[in-house]
């Protein structure tokens, strides 16, 4: 599947409709906190299942009670398309029921 870098001004707009999500540069980013660490770390897990069903991969990054993701597409020079925001919006939907906050 042909991907393709979104506009700046694109990414804005649609990140609209994901709270905690910001554009940093060319990736889109959030960090989550829990209660402690096996949370955080489940949820890793879970967006880790994600990953691998999207064929998509981001930077994940495990603290003691958060995760932290950026998320961009290499295979277009590291720019930020609908796959992206799509990974995102399936995080967000599994975030609530690992008791992110």
């Amino acid at each position: 599947m042909a991907v393709e870098p979104l506009s700046q001004k694109d990414v804005e707009v649609r990140l609209q409709e994901l709270p905690g999500w910001s554009a940093d540069g060319d990736r889109i980013t959030r960090t989550y906190s829990f209660g402690g660490h096996f949370p955080a770390a489940a949820m890793v897990i879970h967006i880790a299942q994600i990953q691998e069903e999207l064929d998509h991969h981001a930077e994940v990054v495990l603290g003691y009670n958060t995760v932290s993701l950026a998320v961009n597409t290499r295979s277009v020079g590291g720019k930020v398309t609908d796959l992206d925001l799509q990974l995102a919006r399936r995080v967000e939907a599994i975030a609530a029921g690992h008791g992110a906050r």
